[in-house]
């Protein structure tokens, strides 16, 4: 069994004393190559070096529509996605940052006044507490205070998955999202490899299983889970290969809703027509691998995507048409039709 307190310690050690850079990193699991959308790439240009040299995400997970959002990044580290949020919630909107190494913390905090400077805000909009990310309430984050969370290869590393899931719908605001990008694995990784100091620091040690992902997610009370992106994930070092090469491991990044879900998607005549309102896509709004609504095309929705864009914060940018009065049968979601979940497992939901 894996005591928490000694994997905190373990990954503690390895992101504060063990790696000085991404460089110091000896597989692709915390570095995976995303294609950062061009959109972002100035507000990344402004961020300090010393925050953005020891970023060790594996994706780019910034949802769209954050202006004047409240946001939380869970395992901030040194802070380079919470100075991308800075910039995008704007001076009315807030980004708190919760990591437990104190060394990641520290460099996070030294550098709040020179991005408000670097941003033009008179004061700074983000915020970064040392602690752990499945007990959010001793940091004084709220039950639903929250409009998005974001998480960037983090939760892998978490010794306590069930409490993070629970925290973060807590924390949620009805209507709420968590969009995040991490580490999956095709099977559960063997208890001989779970504590390996140097295979949790890479984020292989830990990595969730699609299955026991949807699992915890649907105890939560969320049945539906989206993936917008799927890579596998290089393993560069010969002696980790050789020691857990049997795995398989992808980065993936995901989105779900505090939003009440059916277990399957349902359909009941509904249509969503997108817009075009929404900041940096005035052609089209992407909401994961297989829904791309088209600016003024209307599209037929079961009834957890009309949910999705009509009962969070997107619903200003969409009009739904019909409702949940008249229910016709199973609703032929998918890239491939029916319930694509059981053949390709996907980690949650059957869209």
């Amino acid at each position: 069994m894996i005591r928490i307190d000694e994997t905190r310690t373990a990954i503690q050690d390895y992101y504060g004393r063990v790696l000085g850079s991404s460089q110091d990193l000896r597989t692709g699991a915390c570095c995976t190559p995303e294609q950062v959308p061009a959109r972002f790439r100035p507000l990344l240009a402004r961020i300090h070096p010393e925050v953005s040299e020891r970023f060790y995400g594996c994706g780019v997970p910034i949802p769209p529509a954050l202006e004047a959002m409240t946001v939380l990044d869970l395992g901030c580290g040194t802070g380079r996605d919470c100075y991308l949020l800075s910039q995008l919630v704007g001076e009315t909107g807030r980004v708190i940052g919760v990591d437990m190494t104190e060394e990641q913390i520290e460099c996070a905090r030294s550098h709040r006044d020179w991005h408000a400077r670097q941003f033009g805000h008179r004061r700074s909009n983000v915020e970064f507490h040392r602690g752990f990310i499945e007990e959010l309430a001793p940091l004084g984050i709220e039950a639903e205070s929250i409009d998005v969370v974001v998480s960037n290869c983090v939760f892998n590393l978490s010794p306590d998955k069930a409490r993070l899931f629970a925290e973060i719908f807590r924390v949620l605001k009805p209507g709420g999202e968590l969009y995040f990008s991490d580490v999956f694995a095709d099977r559960r990784i063997p208890a001989e490899l779970r504590s390996d100091p140097v295979l949790l620091g890479e984020c292989l040690a830990g990595a969730l299983y699609g299955e026991d992902f949807r699992r915890l997610l649907d105890g939560c009370g969320c049945s539906d889970v989206r993936e917008l992106s799927n890579s596998p994930v290089e393993i560069l070092d010969p002696e980790i290969e050789a020691r857990i090469g049997m795995v398989r491991f992808t980065s993936r990044t995901l989105r779900a809703f505090k939003v009440e879900f059916e277990d399957r998607c349902e359909d009941f005549g509904q249509v969503a027509t997108y817009l075009g309102s929404i900041e940096g896509a005035p052609h089209a709004f992407v909401l994961d691998d297989h829904h791309r609504f088209e600016a003024g095309r209307p599209e037929r929705v079961c009834g957890n995507t009309a949910g999705m864009l009509g009962a969070t914060r997107y619903a200003p940018h969409f009009r739904i048409d019909g409702d949940r009065s008249t229910h016709f049968g199973l609703f032929d979601c998918g890239p491939g039709g029916g319930d694509e979940r059981a053949v390709t497992g996907t980690p949650a939901g059957c869209c």
